[in-house]
């Protein structure tokens, strides 16, 4: 096990890391949507995922990775009433890459943040040889 560590992103504020590679995947750990210049979470559901998706690229850069070598999404968020907007951005950002995904409505989150999101992404494939 190696644990990943992006400069870009504030240290963890508990008991665990960024990113764990284990074999030829990345475990990237829940991104609330923190600025990390302000340390604040931008207002609004659709500026809190870009935000959080910045952090899990920001991860995926620390390992040599890029949002194309995501093949779990799993993305929480505060209320159902954020799907619709959540998935237009997501299929925005994400275009043809269609990672395996899930949007999971769970109420209240850490700090009141109106999503976390977390993911795995595969660091070697036959095509573009080891990344690690």
């Amino acid at each position: 096990m190696k644990t990943i560590t992006s400069q870009q992103l504030p240290s963890p504020g508990g008991h665990y890391s960024q990113g764990v590679v284990s074999g030829n995947l990345l475990f990237i750990s829940g991104q609330l949507p923190f600025n990390p210049r302000s340390g604040t979470f931008p207002d609004g559901i659709e500026a809190q995922f870009m935000q959080a998706m910045a952090n899990v690229e920001a991860v995926l850069r620390a390992a040599d990775a890029t949002m194309a070598n995501l093949v779990n999404v799993q993305i929480f968020i505060s209320d159902v009433e954020h799907w619709s907007t959540v998935n237009m951005h997501y299929a925005e950002l994400l275009g043809a890459h269609r990672p395996a995904r899930s949007i999971i409505p769970c109420g209240k989150l850490h700090y009141g943040a109106l999503i976390e999101i977390t993911a795995v992404a595969e660091l070697f494939s036959p095509e573009q040889g080891s990344l690690q």
